[in-house]
């Protein structure tokens, strides 16, 4: 970063923004993870019952109550906006590069600001 103060209060700003989601998105990845295996796992226990195939839906359902309960964690995981939170830091930087653009400059996933050289117009 150049020697402006501004630009420096503005990368420490972003990086210490960045990094204060790092926490949180961890465990919001950590949840989804966990809640997608649980749900394969019950997917795959229902599959294979062989009365999976012998009973009505909602039967074959109510018989697998775990993959039944992760399913629908799962669903309303990702209807509750999961999927925007563990991702969040990058969208943020995503942002940031876009409006950064302008002004000739960019931001790594961190935060931290790339100033690129500046165009010779003749």
């Amino acid at each position: 970063c150049t020697s402006s103060p501004d630009l420096k209060a503005f990368e420490r700003r972003l990086t210490e923004y960045i990094a204060c989601l790092q926490p949180a998105t961890g465990r919001w990845r950590m949840i989804l993870i966990v809640v997608s295996v649980c749900t394969a796992t019950g997917a795959w226990n229902w599959l294979i019952d062989p009365e999976t195939q012998k009973v009505s839906f909602f039967t074959s359902l109510w018989n697998h109550p775990f993959f039944t309960i992760s399913c629908i964690t799962l669903i309303g995981l990702f209807f509750a906006g999961i999927h925007k939170r563990v991702v969040a830091p990058s969208i943020i930087a995503a942002r940031c590069r876009t409006v950064l653009a302008e002004y000739n400059m960019s931001c790594d996933d961190t935060g931290k600001l790339i100033l690129k050289p500046r165009p010779h117009v003749q």
